[in-house]
């Protein structure tokens, strides 16, 4: 079962890392989002999004191989997946490019449920040391 915790890290990992080159510049972000902020300001926060994301996806390959970190691993992108998922529902209206990103975090989502409830299961069945 650990190794179904493993897999969905790492596969949350990929997906948090894939907009990493939105750092690259608006080019980079309409490619990824069909949209690349024209204002200087936006493209500041969308870039350091980008940023953001590769720290989340680092974490997740990085604790999926190190057990100790796998809980907060979870809990990290589990945080990052849901309130972009809230916010794409709740506002409505995004474009195709965006619509690739909700599906994405629903993978996701699915991937980080599967993983606790594999890494829950795991904790529970080991046997406890004297």
């Amino acid at each position: 079962m650990r190794i179904l915790t493993t897999l969905a890290l790492l596969v949350v990992g990929i997906i948090h890392l894939i907009p990493v080159s939105g750092v690259l510049g608006p080019e980079h972000l309409a490619r990824l989002y069909g949209a690349a902020p024209s204002d200087p300001s936006a493209l500041i926060l969308m870039r350091h999004r980008a940023v953001l994301f590769g720290i989340v996806g680092a974490v997740c390959v990085y604790a999926a191989f190190k057990p100790a970190l796998q809980w907060l691993a979870l809990a990290l992108a589990f945080s990052s997946v849901a309130s972009f998922l809230w916010l794409a529902w709740s506002t409505g209206g995004f474009n195709a490019h965006l619509q690739r990103v909700v599906q994405a975090d629903v993978l996701a989502l699915a991937c980080l449920l599967a993983g606790a409830g594999a890494l829950l299961w795991t904790e529970r069945t080991l046997p406890t040391a004297p």
